[in-house]
């Protein structure tokens, strides 16, 4: 009995030290961390494999989105590359928080998308997207910035639209492709109407991109994927914009 108890415990630690390796990692909110395989999206959850039972057999779980801090994604084991991957932190630990972007001014020039790059997608095929849905508030909170989970990729094609209706104060009113007649020399894009949706890639990033009720276009570096809104102050704002973000699944090689 004891022999079988110990290999048993030998095979789990091996398990132990292999699964991680290949599987997708989750990072929740709340600071901890799942390891498996996501195989699918539906009604606001992740339908995720976790462990290897016996005879191929794994449990089930399901996890909202907003309890999502980020995925993961191993190529090896995930059949559609929902959300592509950020690296693997090698020690084991779990990475730390990812910080808002500051609210800086940007350059007066807008941010120009390149290109798709080439080898991103064999001919003949149809690239497959993932598809998500984030509330982005137009409020001050999380200084200005929604974090809506993904870690894009370089070279990852992103169609973003979005709807809605929020307050800039004053009896001001603004959809996702915001007013041009509000001047505002403290926005972000000051080239873009006033309370239009606005995205970056990255805490650490001012290539702000206009988004406005739809916008298609190529990620032209790795990072997490924020939302907000292009006006100066946001401290009298209320409401927020119903945004659909589809992600390619896979985005470039690595």
């Amino acid at each position: 009995m004891k022999k079988i108890f110990y290999s048993l415990s030998a095979f789990a630690l091996i398990l132990a030290l292999i699964v991680p390796a290949i599987a997708d990692t989750i990072r929740l909110k709340d600071g901890s961390v799942i390891r498996g395989q996501v195989i699918g999206f539906k009604d606001q959850q992740f339908t995720i494999l976790i462990g290897a039972g016996t005879k191929g057999r794994r449990s089930r779980t399901s996890i909202y989105v907003e309890d999502i801090e980020s995925i993961e994604f191993d190529s090896a084991t995930t059949a559609a590359n929902t959300v592509p991957a950020s690296e693997d932190n090698s020690s084991g630990n779990a990475t730390e928080p990812v910080s808002q972007p500051p609210r800086t001014n940007p350059q007066v020039d807008p941010p120009v998308t390149n290109p798709r790059p080439s080898g991103t997608q064999t001919s003949g095929s149809s690239p497959t997207f993932f598809t998500i849905k984030v509330s982005v508030r137009s409020d001050n909170v999380n200084n200005g910035w929604t974090n809506s989970g993904l870690v894009v990729r370089k070279g990852q094609r992103l169609r973003i639209t979005s709807t809605g209706r929020i307050s800039l104060g004053r009896e001001r009113f603004s959809t996702p492709s915001g007013i041009s007649t509000i001047p505002d020399n403290d926005k972000l894009m000051r080239n873009e109407p006033t309370g239009a949706l606005i995205a970056v890639v990255g805490d650490d990033n001012d290539d702000f991109i206009v988004i406005g009720t739809r916008r298609d276009f190529v990620a032209q570096r790795d990072g997490v994927l924020f939302l907000g809104v292009n006006e100066g102050n946001l401290n009298d704002n209320t409401g927020s914009y119903d945004v659909v973000i589809e992600a390619e699944a896979g985005g470039s090689p690595r």
